[in-house]
């Protein structure tokens, strides 16, 4: 053969060798599918895989067991709306001015402000979005919590106008574990049965009723979110008699019967999520695309229930026999927090021939990086970053095992806390140390040396040690850097303490 021929056909091997790398999946029916699980209130410790002696989560387990588990993963900030619009933009919600739970026009007890945490922004570009335009076929079933549609104007926040072609569930942030009301079809209708099992039982019709790959579907649970009972017969089973073992029984003034009373109760919940979760995945068995489907499994965030002396998430509530009284900027009981356990959440990722079976990544990841590692999986190139600017980045070479010696393992996170207190907190965190300061009471600042105080029981903020006192003028410049990097809206909030921009 003539050498130059040999020289083009070898050029143009390796351009294909490129193009194949880049953009592995030319067929758009050899894509994946994917099924991205998002459960609600799940604690990093609340399923059975983490070493919790309480827990009863099988499904979960051995979804653990057959995929890639992520032993440091974070939400940017520990309440539903902030974090799932993390989850959905790869942004920091403090950029869509949602800074709390976004607030139904009918709560009862709050003021709902359409100005302020209304809905995520018709203008974002969500990871759906990205996948429908790249022919996936979009379905989200379950928990929206980003936008109220009640009213005309709010339309424009219902999950159909940010990227899924099929919704049912709800918007708000809660419903009755029993008898919901759902919109289904596009109308509002209360169902009758136990909530949990409802949403499964659509998500597995949205499974079976594919007919064209791919697809990804947001199963986004109810569960463990309170109230937590009624639950199933068979989901209480394990509890029944079970005096649970509590995670800081020695906290001082702790209720211990309420706290173990609740966290019976909270478990109760997440077994019967847990159950469901396993009859979606056994679906996609029934189907024949299990192989074909990655599944990524984590919570929206964190939860407490004992642990500092408070249950709850990132609005804690002090779980102690006397609860602390009202104060100008804090209801009575509520204690606003960064705790880890609060931040911290469940990760796993099943990639049939990819991730491997049973392998723990200690690398920290956080909700930002979703996004990234979506489009990667999919094969979809992700957007301009003049249309989206996103914060995280892909975890694929981290599932892949792949060596990544570079890798930042600092954290940073925010609440602005507006309902039922006012506690503008920022925190950076190293896997050392971690800095957390509230903007409107430096009083309430905290800083824990983690790697010897995980727990986060003492405090040091006032430790005069020159060396504590550099690391908190180190994290403290790096809480500003990242606020002025994110155009964080609380640079400008005339009722933030001064002193900390000096």
């Amino acid at each position: 053969m003539n050498s130059k021929i040999i020289k083009f056909v070898g050029a143009a091997f390796y351009l294909l060798m490129i193009v194949q790398e880049v953009y592995p999946f030319q067929n758009k029916d050899e894509r994946p599918n994917i099924l991205f699980i998002l459960t609600d209130d799940q604690a990093p410790w609340a399923f059975g895989a983490s070493g919790d002696p309480n827990a009863y989560t099988p499904n979960i387990d051995k979804l653990a067991a057959k995929g890639v588990t992520f032993q440091n993963a974070f939400t940017t900030t520990p309440v539903c709306s902030p974090s799932r619009t993390s989850i959905m933009t790869g942004r920091y919600a403090s950029e869509y001015n949602i800074l709390d739970f976004i607030v139904s026009p009918n709560h009862s007890k709050l003021k709902y402000d359409p100005n302020v945490n209304a809905g995520l922004d018709p203008g974002s570009i969500t990871f759906a979005e990205m996948l429908q335009n790249a022919g996936y076929h979009t379905g989200l079933v379950g928990k929206w919590h980003l936008g109220d549609w009640a009213s005309e104007e709010g339309r424009k926040y219902h999950p159909k106008n940010h990227g899924f072609d099929f919704f049912m569930g709800l918007a708000g942030g809660g419903a009755s574990p029993v008898n919901p009301e759902l919109e289904i079809e596009g109308n509002l209708q209360t169902v009758q049965g136990l909530t949990t099992d409802i949403l499964a039982d659509h998500a597995i019709s949205f499974i079976k009723n594919q007919t064209e790959a791919p697809f990804l579907l947001c199963f986004n649970t109810r569960a463990p979110h309170s109230q937590w009972l009624p639950v199933a017969e068979e989901d209480w089973a394990p509890f029944e008699g079970m005096d649970p073992i509590l995670p800081n029984p020695n906290y001082p003034d702790l209720d211990i019967e309420k706290a173990k009373k609740q966290m019976k109760e909270y478990l109760a919940s997440t077994a019967g999520m847990d159950r469901n979760v396993g009859r979606v995945l056994g679906a996609l068995e029934e189907k024949g695309v299990m192989d074909n489907t990655i599944v990524i499994f984590m919570s929206d965030h964190g939860y407490n229930m004992g642990h500092n002396g408070i249950k709850h998430k990132g609005n804690g509530k002090w779980i102690t026999k006397t609860i602390p009284k009202e104060t100008e900027n804090i209801n009575a009981g509520y204690r606003p927090n960064l705790f880890d356990n609060s931040l911290k959440i469940p990760a796993i990722v099943y990639w049939k021939g990819v991730a491997q079976a049973g392998r723990k990544v200690d690398q920290t990841v956080s909700v930002l990086d979703i996004y990234p590692t979506l489009l990667e999986m999919a094969g979809v190139e992700l957007p301009s970053s003049s249309k989206q600017i996103l914060r995280g980045r892909s975890l694929v070479p981290l599932i892949k095992g792949e060596e990544v010696s570079d890798w930042d393992n600092d954290f940073y996170a925010e609440y602005s806390m507006v309902n039922y207190a006012t506690s503008f907190l920022r925190s950076y965190r190293t896997p050392d140390w971690k800095l957390v300061r509230d903007f409107m009471d430096p009083s309430r600042d905290e800083l824990y040396h983690i790697a010897f105080d995980p727990e986060e029981n003492i405090n040091l903020i006032h430790d005069n040690r020159g060396e504590v006192r550099e690391i908190v003028a180190d994290l403290h410049q790096k809480i500003l850097d990242k606020m002025k990097e994110i155009n964080d809206p609380l640079l400008e909030e005339v009722s933030v303490n001064k002193e900390y921009f000096r």
